[in-house]
């Protein structure tokens, strides 16, 4: 499997029902295409998760 960023991307979520991560942005056919053809598949959808973000701004 290879490896992409979606693990440190604010789309990406946990369910807990199903107990499993997924991104919740619905990628239309040629977009998914894409994702799965490539070795290096830059998703347009990206955002870092920063967690912290959040506390520097309130500083």
């Amino acid at each position: 499997m290879k490896k992409t960023a979606c693990e440190s991307c604010a789309n990406y979520l946990y369910d807990e029902e199903s107990d499993c991560m997924y991104c919740e942005i619905n990628l239309d056919e040629d977009e998914m295409q894409r994702f799965l053809s490539s070795q290096t598949y830059n998703c347009p959808y990206y955002n870092f998760y920063d967690e912290y973000g959040i506390v520097r701004k309130q500083n």
